[in-house]
């Protein structure tokens, strides 16, 4: 294979064949758009919620950042960041690691709380009371 042949196939060599043509880069462009909008809508209503949805709404502003110079920027000021957390909290003492994991713990629980009160309209600490009276 010729190297030539082997850029063709790199998901790369194909972007640029793509934006090579202007209905490809025009198709390329919505579909990057609509994409990144749907898995990071997808990821904004799972923040609230235990799981993953703040790494989803990375991922898709990096599909963003495919096709999107601001998507690119945003990318990188948020690893940046991420990073300087991640850094900040593994450089503490095991008190204030605790003390930032249960503030945590105590701002989801009220996200879920408050979701699933104002969603089905269930008050979980009066089931959590009946269940234990």
């Amino acid at each position: 294979m010729t190297a030539k042949q082997d850029h063709d196939r790199s998901p790369v060599g194909v972007l640029d064949r793509i934006r090579g043509n202007p209905t490809g880069r025009l198709a390329l462009k919505i579909s990057v758009a609509t994409l990144g909008a749907v898995v990071v809508a997808v990821g904004i209503v799972l923040i609230p919620f235990p799981g993953p949805g703040w790494a989803i709404v990375i991922a898709g502003l990096a599909i963003w950042a495919i096709e999107f110079a601001w998507a690119r920027h945003l990318l990188e000021f948020t690893k940046k960041h991420v990073l300087a957390w991640t850094h900040w909290i593994a450089r503490q003492s095991w008190p204030v690691k605790a003390v930032v994991g249960l503030v945590c713990f105590v701002f989801v629980s009220a996200i879920v709380y408050f979701s699933v009160r104002l969603s089905f309209g269930i008050d979980l600490i009066e089931k959590a009371r009946d269940i234990l009276a």
